[in-house]
């Protein structure tokens, strides 16, 4: 166990493990995301060097002129590529802005998948040749790891191991590169981040540079938690809990203010977004469906869902 009753696991253990690790694994992970929805995963493919070098890329991004980060920010596109100004993204039933800022790196599709006319292109940073490819890098091995992860949760839902495959093929997914700047003045009632739930499927959390994310458990209290050096924190999305009629839990979590001695230290954070396709359906799959689960929620697609989220979320009018 760590970070204070989140569970700890180990993908080795399912992509290179023994037929009995396999089945641990999938349990060991199934039960954590039905009574928390995050566990820490070791044993993924990102690697800590790249991990370093990207922070170290955004950290000298969100270090470039106001004028310069907004040439980045792109009109009409709901903040899914390039730059997100401060402030302008709130929590779901929100209207104070989060006290952050962020960049959006999204899908590379390369295969001649008719699915790239659906995505807007990734936005160049000129100012740092390394900041792109990088993020790139990242966003494939993370998408890897997300693979894995979901074929783990299939077979714990009692579906087919491959059943994702399909819908997270050249995905909707997004690489999230945040920053939460030094905070100047008393906050009027905003945080780094408000109480929220994520949209996607599942999200994969790389250190974070400072403490401040905490998650809601079970006995209503919020818990610190920390992705330490060689794990990703991974939690459910609302996605997901929605296409197992709730059997898997999208934990509420918040990023905190830190103590006010620290109110002039940023804080970093990449969180990595796994979205489907937008044409995979998110109706209640018929496993989690019984007597005692009836069905919660109507039919919609992912693309519809999004559509959705990011109107209650202000990044799209």
């Amino acid at each position: 166990m760590s970070n204070a009753g989140i569970p700890s696991v180990d993908l080795n253990d399912f992509i290179n493990g023994t037929p009995e690790q396999k089945i641990a694994f999938v349990q060991q992970l199934g039960k954590a995301y039905e009574d928390i929805g995050f566990v820490a995963v070791k044993g993924h493919f990102l690697s800590d060097e790249l991990s370093q070098n990207l922070y170290a890329q955004v950290q000298q991004f969100y270090g470039l002129d106001l004028e310069k980060k907004h040439a980045y920010e792109v009109p009409g596109l709901a903040g899914q590529r390039g730059y997100t100004g401060f402030g302008k993204e709130h929590a779901k039933g929100r209207t104070e802005g989060d006290l952050k800022e962020f960049w959006q790196f999204g899908q590379w599709v390369e295969d001649g998948d008719a699915v790239k006319a659906e995505y807007p292109d990734n936005v160049s940073v000129s100012e740092l040749p390394n900041f792109n490819s990088l993020g790139k890098e990242a966003y494939k091995k993370l998408e890897e790891t997300g693979k894995y992860m979901l074929r783990a949760i299939a077979l714990y839902l009692g579906l087919n191991e491959f059943y994702f495959d399909e819908f997270i093929h050249n995905g909707n997914s997004i690489l999230r590169a945040i920053h939460y700047p030094p905070i100047t003045n008393e906050p009027k009632s905003a945080v780094r981040a408000a109480e929220h739930e994520d949209i996607n499927l599942i999200t994969l959390l790389m250190g974070a540079s400072a403490e401040g994310l905490e998650v809601l458990n079970k006995q209503n209290e919020w818990v610190g938690i920390t992705a330490l050096p060689d794990q990703l924190v991974v939690n459910v999305g609302d996605m997901l809990q929605r296409l197992t009629n709730n059997k898997l839990k999208s934990t509420t979590h918040r990023v905190v203010n830190p103590p006010r001695e620290k109110w002039g230290t940023s804080r970093y954070s990449i969180p990595f977004f796994l979205h489907p396709r937008s044409s995979m359906k998110l109706d209640c799959l018929a496993e989690c469906i019984d007597a005692e689960h009836p069905i919660q929620y109507e039919p919609i697609t992912a693309g519809e869902y999004l559509d959705e989220r990011l109107r209650e979320i202000g990044l799209k009018k």
